[in-house]
């Protein structure tokens, strides 16, 4: 009697609650809204699909870059589909060696290349070496650039096919000439220069129009950039700064290419280790400032 008494006074479950459909939705928008706004003003991930940044660059690097250093324009949402718009928002210029990433005109891919002219300059291309302002930039040769080869850096174009060589640890390497490049104010860093090559080699003296840039590719002779022209994929001459949507700040991961989805565990076997954290800022020391006054 008593058992019956005291589940009748148990209080009877409440029913559940159906699922708010449209609150799931709206938090759903509002996450993706967010995710959206963080890389449109502040940085978002970028993958490098080619060698034109080569030594410093290398397909397959994830890295970091921010939208803010520069101010904000019409390229600056993840999305490229706004019409061109003049000018920029707290626009600012870069600096000569930052690394930049740039949606040329009429596309809506981005490249990344390297900021080597500012407004106002005098720039050409004589053999290879760039000239700033009736001065030829710094250049040392310093030895070999020894990147492995691995399925996103085969090493098996005609141009350097002839660079490839064993390494004492056995594995093969695309040891590619070195160039020590130091631009006016100091900005030093490495490039690739693979000799006389004369679709990129010389470049006719320009005056570079206000509010534009000129760009170049670490890797000088394979490098779709400033020096060539839009049907062959190039920049055509200075960019207008309008075009710039952001500075590359550190390399988070890279991967050899041998990563599969259906794999996990590939995943973890293509990663080039030693690239993670690296600083894709040049170096601007002191001494380097120095050397160029």
């Amino acid at each position: 009697m008593s058992d019956t008494k005291a589940a009748m006074a148990a209080p009877a479950k409440p029913a559940p609650r159906p699922t708010d459909w449209w609150g799931e939705a709206k938090g759903i928008f509002w996450l993706v809204l967010a995710v959206l706004a963080f890389h449109s003003l502040l940085a978002k991930p970028f993958y490098i699909p080619s060698e034109s940044m080569m030594p410093t660059l290398v397909k397959g690097d994830r890295l970091v870059v921010t939208k803010y250093p520069y101010g904000w324009s019409y390229v600056s949402p993840s999305f490229h589909v706004l019409p061109f718009l003049k000018g920029r928002l707290f626009g600012r210029l870069p600096e000569r060696g930052d690394i930049v990433i740039v949606m040329p005109q009429g596309k809506t891919s981005d490249y990344i290349k390297r900021v080597i002219g500012l407004p106002g300059d005098r720039l050409a291309v004589r053999n290879g070496t760039v000239i700033l302002n009736g001065v030829p930039v710094q250049r040392r040769s310093i030895g070999t650039a020894k990147i492995p080869v691995d399925a996103n850096v085969p090493c098996d174009q005609p141009q350097v096919m002839q660079y490839r060589v064993t390494g004492e640890d056995g594995r093969l390497y695309c040891a590619l000439p070195l160039v020590r490049e130091t631009l006016p104010g100091g900005a030093t860093f490495n490039t690739i220069d693979l000799g006389d090559y004369p679709p990129v080699d010389d470049y006719a003296e320009i005056t570079i129009p206000a509010n534009h840039v000129f760009l170049m590719g670490d890797n000088r002779d394979q490098s779709a950039d400033s020096r060539v022209p839009a049907d062959q994929e190039g920049l055509n001459g200075p960019v207008p700064y309008e075009n710039l949507g952001g500075r590359a700040e550190f390399i988070t991961f890279s991967l050899d290419g041998t990563s599969t989805w259906l794999n996990p565990i590939s995943w973890f076997t293509a990663m080039r280790g030693d690239r993670a954290g690296t600083s894709l800022h040049p170096d601007r020391s002191a001494a380097a400032a120095a050397s160029t006054k």
